[in-house]
């Protein structure tokens, strides 16, 4: 499926309305440039879990936060690693189990990801227009 944002507005609310249909297990790996809403994208997705958008940030010092929520949720952001250093991090310990899992720059995780996951795609469309992708489950 395949929406438009024109906003950060519109882009959480389609990350909350992604995040409602999320279950143990869920993993989903989020791909794009560098400013194209993918963080955003995470603000959204754990509002549904009664997660403050001001508890998500990107990577400049985490690379994996963990939530104390009634589903566990993962926010794994591998903007600052390379291929190589995200196969070390033993990522499996975080997705797939229990818990959500959201990977911000998930090309850089390799195999580290099981086959069966939600893609999200960013796109520029414009200065504030993003085309959002999403394969593996409708909103």
């Amino acid at each position: 499926m395949k929406l438009l944002s024109s906003s950060e507005a519109e882009t959480r609310d389609i990350g909350r309305r992604l995040g409602e249909k999320l279950k143990p297990g869920d993993i989903v790996c989020l791909y794009g440039e560098l400013g194209s809403g993918k963080t955003v994208m995470v603000k959204g997705i754990a509002s549904a879990f009664g997660i403050r958008e001001r508890d998500i940030t990107s990577a400049s010092f985490t690379i994996i936060a963990e939530y104390d929520t009634p589903v566990p949720f993962y926010h794994i952001d591998l903007y600052r690693l390379n291929n190589h250093e995200a196969a070390e991090l033993g990522l499996q310990d975080y997705i797939g189990g229990s818990g959500i899992s959201v990977i911000e720059w998930a090309e850089r995780a390799g195999s580290e990801i099981p086959s069966i996951h939600i893609s999200v795609n960013f796109r520029h469309v414009s200065e504030n227009v993003r085309e959002i992708e999403i394969e593996g489950t409708e909103l």
